[in-house]
């Protein structure tokens, strides 16, 4: 959890929305103000800034608290933060990035992604009418990923663990192309090449209007966003 009077202002008016995370140096203990250099935010000595994308959990705007959900990698800039930070420790906050207009006249839904997409979807289940249809398909690599998502009255909620050796977002794709009949509008988000899978069997196999599907690649294979 984050918090100081800092955050007095931040706003977060819709779903699925992120914010960006920038983290102190390897080795250090204050954050460093980046340049951005027209490609990429760099530190004053070149690397390139610790900046990290997250899906906020909650903002308690009357506490001034914005609380993260970090997964533990075996190592990567926001995971060794993760596990060393103390009560006081320094990070900056900007955004909020853009979130998701519900369609609330949809005759149903089908959310779908992988671990990165948990809170995401979890706010989405929050904010969707109660009478709305809604399914939902979640990839994980453990059992022990799942979590509790907001009850909804008519969301069937699928988990589906990751076979050893197969590529990321593997399973959730192949359940969702197996599927007879696709809801009225679709939110999907993951890897970004089983992210962009889908977008093909949604725009070239199922033929569907691009103004009813919102696929979002969330973090890519091979580059560092841990």
């Amino acid at each position: 959890m984050l918090g100081g009077p800092e955050l007095a202002g931040l706003e977060i008016a819709l779903p699925a929305a992120s914010v960006r995370l920038l983290l102190p140096p390897d080795g250090a203990d204050a954050i460093v103000m980046p340049t951005w250099t027209g490609n990429q935010f760099e530190l004053p000595g070149g690397d390139r800034a610790p900046i990290r994308t997250f899906t906020p959990r909650r903002l308690d705007t009357q506490h001034h608290e914005l609380t993260l959900d970090i997964v533990l990698h075996d190592t990567g800039a926001a995971s060794d933060w993760a596990r060393s930070a103390t009560p006081g420790a320094e990070v900056a906050i900007s955004g909020p990035g853009r979130g998701y207009a519900i369609d609330t006249a949809a005759p149903s839904y089908l959310l779908g992604g992988d671990e990165s997409a948990l809170p995401a979807i979890d706010q989405l289940l929050e904010a969707m009418p109660p009478t709305m249809p809604i399914d939902v398909h979640v990839e994980i690599t453990d059992a022990a990923a799942r979590l509790d998502l907001h009850p909804h009255p008519h969301a069937r909620v699928r988990w589906y663990e990751l076979a050893d050796g197969r590529d990321h977002g593997d399973a959730v794709a192949s359940a969702i192309e197996s599927l007879d009949d696709l809801p009225g509008a679709i939110w999907v988000a993951g890897e970004a090449a089983a992210v962009q899978r889908l977008r093909r069997h949604f725009f070239d196999d199922r033929g569907l209007s691009r103004s009813v599907v919102t696929a979002r690649g969330y973090w890519k294979l091979g580059r560092s966003a841990t």
